[in-house]
């Protein structure tokens, strides 16, 4: 015979067991709870499918259309919602194959140099002197930067224009010291040489150089043409040092 005592203690056994077991059914998810089995299931699998999806568009293209955005707007203007757009592809892709917009414009800094911008390098390597280096830099300087089928000017001096970035900022005015630097170095070897003369200013007369390039840049981006531009050459040639 069981006492009404027991049979109550019984009874309040019996009601924490079926508590007990209904927060335990209710906190493991089962094949009839559709969340549980998404997140057991689904998302680690989706997860998996994404890493493994091969690239749909070719990374060298996509680049090419990056240096014409860039080279077109300048860094700030342009937004990673037009870059995109240019480059025909998404946001995401645009982060998995560049990195952020800074990362990508530094690639394109880098490409343009040598694919564009190279005939400053290319002339102080192989002139025989600074006054053929400096004229052969300005001449081609004045038909690459009016090429019809490309923006106008350069994208290095464009670029830094109304740019707020820091960083940014201060690597293309460090490009931009650069070529003045190599200049000036090429213009100081002349004058020991003896082939300029003793006393000339060669710091001024490399930054004298350095405003052309950049002041040709803006003018073709205002409408001169080739002709025009080669023209400021003439006059720019005409005030350099003789012995």
């Amino acid at each position: 015979m069981v006492s009404g005592k027991e049979t109550k203690l019984t009874e309040q056994g019996q009601a924490g067991a079926r508590e007990a077991g209904g927060k335990t059914r209710a906190a493991a998810p089962t094949g009839d709870h559709p969340l549980g089995a998404a997140k057991a299931h689904d998302r680690p699998l989706g997860a998996a499918k994404t890493r493994g999806r091969p690239r749909s568009f070719d990374r060298e293209t996509a680049l090419e259309k990056a240096i014409l955005a860039f080279w077109e707007r300048g860094y700030e203007a342009t937004s990673v919602s037009d870059l995109t757009r240019a480059m025909d592809i998404g946001a995401p892709s645009l982060y998995a194959a560049f990195g952020d917009k800074r990362s990508l414009f530094e690639e394109v800094v880098r490409v343009y140099s040598s694919r564009y911008a190279a005939f400053a390098d290319h002339a102080l390597a192989e002139s025989p002197t600074s006054r053929d280096a400096v004229e052969r830099t300005l001449r081609e300087a004045a038909g690459a930067y009016t090429e019809p089928d490309r923006p106008h000017g350069c994208l290095i001096a464009h670029a830094a224009i109304n740019c707020t970035t820091p960083e940014v900022a201060t690597s293309l005015r460090d490009r931009r010291n650069a070529t003045i630097a190599a200049f000036e170095g090429r213009i100081e070897e002349d004058i020991a040489a003896g082939a300029l003369p003793v006393g000339t200013d060669a710091g001024a007369l490399a930054r004298h150089t350095g405003a052309m390039i950049q002041g040709m840049s803006q003018q073709a981006r205002d409408g001169a043409s080739r002709e025009e531009l080669e023209a400021l050459v003439e006059i720019a040639m005409a005030i350099w040092p003789r012995t």
